[in-house]
């Protein structure tokens, strides 16, 4: 098979992005961007990707879709919330660590990461920005910048490590370019995404 059709193959069978199953329409506006701040917060953490999307999606369906009312939520509402969609094992640190996020959104960028990415000078910028986010490090920084490519082009092409493993899994190319070759500019994220799994699938040689 050409790497094209591996590809294809590829994006049929596993082209979900994270973002897409968690719930969240991702566009280039506050609500969106800050619901991706917080599944990569959640999807950071040693527990499955299952569990924290459910989480995402739980957190949203209770009302805490913005950092105003993530901010004026009670700790025990976060904390209780977390717990519905699975999170028990950090839902007390997680509660925690997604107050003072929203806090630290509203207080440094008026709630709008457009601003962070707008202050900043380059991708590289915005990673280290991002990281100032409790429970954001490197991992994290790096799920929020795989999703958020298709709609931050200063992002794009973003592919990290466990992505450029699932890509070497598959013999496909291992370089951020030369796959981003292979696919239009608006499927970055879901061939991104549809790596990763590759990488953690243990059933894929």
């Amino acid at each position: 098979m050409s790497h094209r059709e591996i590809i294809d193959d590829l994006l049929d069978e596993r082209g979900r992005t994270y973002a897409q199953e968690a719930g969240i329409g991702l566009k280039d506006t506050p609500a969106p961007l800050y619901q991706l701040l917080v599944l990569a917060n959640l999807l950071s953490t040693r527990i499955s990707a299952g569990i924290a999307v459910a989480t995402a999606r739980e957190l949203t369906d209770s009302g805490f879709s913005t950092p105003e009312k993530m901010r004026a939520a009670t700790w025990q509402q976060r904390v209780n919330a977390l717990g519905r969609g699975g999170y028990r094992r950090y839902d007390e640190r997680t509660s925690t660590m997604l107050g003072d996020g929203a806090a630290l959104l509203l207080d440094r960028y008026a709630g709008d990461l457009r601003r962070l990415r707008d202050d900043s000078q380059d991708s590289e910028e915005i990673l280290k920005r991002l990281q100032e986010f409790p429970g954001i490090g490197p991992t994290g920084a790096a799920i929020f910048a795989r999703e958020v490519q298709g709609v931050w082009p200063v992002m794009a092409p973003y592919f990290d490590k466990k992505a450029l493993d699932g890509a070497r899994k598959l013999s496909l190319p291992d370089g951020p370019d030369a796959l981003a070759g292979l696919v239009s500019p608006e499927n970055l994220p879901r061939l991104a995404s549809a790596l990763v799994r590759v990488a953690l699938d243990r059933s894929t040689k």
